[in-house]
């Protein structure tokens, strides 16, 4: 496999150059350091494309630096403990992550999905996927497992989870969930306002 260029600066930033960790994206190891996300350990490794778009597959790159990124959303994890569809920028660097990439088959460096781009011409903008209703009744229940497949969702487990948690029970004879308008009482319950 060919190694990407590094495209680290060689001072700064917020890492620790002296604790390296090492995680693997589809099998293949790459390295990062302490203070390093997943997504800043693959931009400094080289590796841009993360993702594939729903409709057309075309390639996708990590986009934010936050919780609004929409492209770099990963499986992490083994056996029990695989989880779906986890923000690369979101996720601590730590030795040992195993990562996958979603919503590319055989792999979201060549994703033969890609194919869909051809059918462009055909999908308007705004193209939903509930226009595949039809023709016939039922036609739905044949369209939607595909469709799903396409979504860009990863697949979680049926594995159970291998973890124990603790658990707690409270009591409360009044409990107030959230704090919006809906815990608020009714106007015509609420205090009259002092006259002068």
């Amino acid at each position: 496999m060919r190694r990407s260029p590094s495209h680290r600066l060689p001072t700064g930033g917020r890492i620790e150059r002296a604790r390296p960790a090492s995680f693997s994206l589809d099998g293949r190891t790459i390295t990062g350091f302490a203070g390093d996300t997943l997504a800043s350990a693959l931009l400094a490794n080289g590796v841009a494309v993360v993702g594939r778009g729903f409709k057309y597959h075309r390639p996708r790159g990590i986009m934010s630096a936050g919780i609004e990124e929409p492209n770099a959303l990963l499986t992490l994890g083994e056996g029990g403990r695989r989880e779906p569809n986890i923000p690369a920028t979101m996720t601590e660097l730590v030795d040992g992550i195993v990562a996958e990439t979603q919503n590319g088959w055989p792999s979201v460096r060549f994703d033969l999905r890609a194919l869909n781009s051809l059918a462009a011409p055909l999908l308007a903008a705004g193209f939903y996927y509930k226009t595949f209703m039809g023709p016939t009744r039922g036609s739905w229940m044949f369209y939607e497992p595909h469709i799903r497949r396409a979504a860009g969702l990863g697949k979680g487990t049926f594995e159970p989870d291998p973890d124990r948690y603790e658990g707690r029970h409270d009591f409360a004879d009044v409990l107030v969930v959230g704090g919006g308008p809906a815990a608020l009482p009714p106007p015509s319950q609420a205090a009259a306002p002092a006259r002068a």
